[in-house]
């Protein structure tokens, strides 16, 4: 199923390798086999490939965010997600004058358009958004809660993409309900108090054909459906929660699935191969961006899910890592802009 060009095989390969690199050894490589095996390439070319494909002036639902400590406050998200997104919404308004609405629970919105604006985006209303992509005025976002309950949600989801009609649907970090319609956390903890149920929008996406693309590293996340039975053998509690039950893997699937060692470089990954794609080396995600988004992210009070803390490293992976990510990145696809 295969939709990568294979004039960019090669690139796409190296930076599909060096996003799953498992600096946190939580079993992302065997997730990056078996979603290589069942795309039959590489990740991040069929990703570029979907977004490529997206016509000028669509629409396209965004989605990211995590209610990292929801048995405590809705309102502590995570940062490995936001700057992800951000960097494709960018990328998405500059070559495609799309306007991308970005999705997630009313206690995140506000944080999530301070990082869209400071990746370099006039967060509106999507009828002004509307205008301004048409016409090319700026590059725009726009944002739009979702119902944090089963029976709302996908009600909801129907009423969404019977409005906006996207292109197409793409989440980073963002997790997904598992068997027993339980959202796990890493380390098996029920936390889906407060979270916007958008799996059931994904779910509603594939039944009408709407394409979609996910990114996730660690097997709960919306997509990682596709590998259910890697993240049972290779996830620790993929096979079953700490108190019983199924395990952590989301079950909601998708049709381009990117497994990265953080969902974030899964996204940058995706934009390095959409830029030699395009010739447009503008989309890449820039090193000095990359910081200036995780340093915003703690003015934000977004958290290090690993750390336990605020501050700007990402998955316990040191700030300076993250940064020299983008610019290997960077690196990898510069022969192909040439």
């Amino acid at each position: 199923m295969s939709n990568a060009n294979t004039a960019f095989a090669g690139m796409d390969d190296r930076l599909d390798r060096l996003v799953n690199l498992d600096l946190g050894g939580r079993g992302v490589e065997h997730l990056y086999e078996a979603a290589r095996a069942r795309q039959g390439g590489a990740l991040c070319g069929a990703a570029a490939e979907a977004l490529a494909a997206i016509p000028v002036g669509a629409t396209v639902v965004v989605t990211t965010g995590s209610v990292s400590r929801a048995w405590i406050s809705p309102t502590i998200g995570e940062n490995d997600g936001p700057a992800g997104a951000a960097a494709v919404v960018r990328a998405l308004a500059l070559s495609k004058r799309a306007t991308c609405v970005v999705v997630a629970e009313e206690t995140l919105l506000d944080g999530t358009a301070k990082i869209l604006t400071s990746a370099g985006l006039s967060v509106l209303p999507y009828e002004q958004a509307r205008i301004a992509s048409g016409d090319g005025s700026l590059a725009v976002a726009s944002t739009r809660s979702f119902p944090v309950t089963d029976a709302e949600a996908k009600a909801a989801s129907a009423a969404l993409l019977d409005e906006f009609k996207p292109a197409l649907v793409f989440s980073t970090e963002r997790v997904g309900r598992n068997a027993d319609g339980i959202y796990c956390s890493m380390r098996g903890i029920d936390y889906g108090m407060g979270r916007a149920r958008i799996d059931y929008l994904f779910d509603e996406a594939l039944a009408r054909g709407i394409p979609s693309v996910c990114v996730g590293d660690g097997g709960n996340e919306i997509g990682m459906g596709v590998v259910a039975d890697a993240v049972r053998r290779h996830v620790k509690f993929g096979d079953a929660r700490p108190e019983g039950g199924a395990g952590i893997g989301a079950v909601t699937g998708t049709d381009v699935l990117v497994t990265a060692a953080c969902s974030n470089w899964g996204c940058y990954a995706i934009l390095g191969a959409l830029a030699a794609r395009l010739k447009r080396p503008d989309l890449l995600h820039a090193p000095k961006m990359e910081e200036h988004l995780l340093r915003r992210g703690v003015d934000i009070g977004l958290i290090n899910s690993v750390g336990n803390v605020v501050d700007a490293d990402v998955d316990g992976i040191p700030l300076q890592t993250h940064v020299a990510m983008t610019d290997l990145i960077s690196a990898v696809v510069r022969p192909a802009l040439r």
